[in-house]
């Protein structure tokens, strides 16, 4: 059994990167109390930066007055310490792309917190069946899986493991959509929807350019006039990390063969360090 949406005061955030900071922040601004936790206090502190830059940019296109911004930094605290999730009503994960360290925080949130508590992942890729099997309550594991940026897209994919409950899939809906956000389910499949169809459209956007087939301007005008997307492959890999493009890329290569194999320039630029807008230089130049 898992807790209802009706009995979800405080969320629980495993991460205070770019996603989790960007579920901390959407989950205050809808009224929740937010425990952001990562390993080190510089992290929780980033994540803050990121949070107040983001609430700023929001006051400033007035899609939030500035009261409903600060109110929403009031809710949210941080932590380093996994424990302070212990009265978290749900707990959303949103550490780094890696299988073991998921489980493993996994398996210490099994721990920590009450055993009606639903345990989300925002795993872009990796099995929600693996995750959960960390767990003694499996059929409470889910995932949640947000698009980036958070605060600003308004999608959330729900995917089912091999054990997820009716309740947990059913909660899972319910608690997005308390976010303002739209949800689609899936099933535990690599990549689910999302990055199943993104990732080889983006792959295949830098071979043409590698290959020549256009300018990356080209490539990218060219798919946001002929497919009505707000960017195109090169400059949406830039926006999402490259290493990240590079990381789902080639989990999806592993699971399902060479129709996935990652383009040789992406693997590139990843290893000189050109990581998109985050360093500065990508397929583009970022200030």
């Amino acid at each position: 059994m898992v807790r209802g949406l009706e009995s979800i005061d405080r969320v629980g955030v495993v991460g205070a990167g770019t996603m989790g900071s960007g579920i901390a922040q959407v989950a205050a601004t809808s009224g929740y109390d937010v425990t952001m936790r990562d390993i080190e206090r510089e992290f929780v502190e980033r994540g803050f930066d990121s949070i107040d830059d983001s609430l700023d940019r929001l006051v400033g296109k007035e899609a939030l007055s500035e009261s409903e911004a600060d109110a929403a930094r009031e809710r949210i605290d941080g932590t380093t310490d996994l424990d302070d999730l212990a009265d978290c009503d749900i707990v959303v994960e949103a550490a780094v792309e890696e299988m073991e360290i998921k489980r493993d925080i996994f398996a210490d949130l099994d721990d920590v917190t009450d055993d009606d508590v639903a345990l989300a992942t925002n795993t872009s890729t990796l099995s929600v069946t693996t995750i959960a099997s960390a767990t003694e309550r499996p059929g409470n594991v889910v995932g949640i899986h947000f698009m980036n940026p958070v605060p600003i897209m308004e999608g959330v994919e729900v995917v089912v493991g091999e054990k997820t409950s009716e309740d947990a899939v059913a909660l899972a809906h319910a608690f997005s959509e308390s976010l303002d956000k739209t949800t689609w389910e899936a099933d535990d499949k690599p990549g689910f929807v999302s990055n199943r169809i993104l990732m080889p459209w983006i792959n295949e956007g830098i071979r043409a350019y590698d290959e020549g087939v256009a300018t990356k301007e080209d490539i990218d005008r060219g798919m946001k006039l002929g497919t009505n997307v707000p960017m195109g492959p090169l400059e949406l890999a830039d926006h999402i990390g490259l290493d990240v493009c590079l990381h789902a890329t080639e989990t999806l290569h592993e699971e399902l063969g060479d129709r996935y194999k990652p383009a040789y320039l992406l693997k590139r630029k990843v290893e000189a360090g050109d990581l998109g807008k985050k360093t500065g230089t990508g397929f583009y130049e970022y200030d």
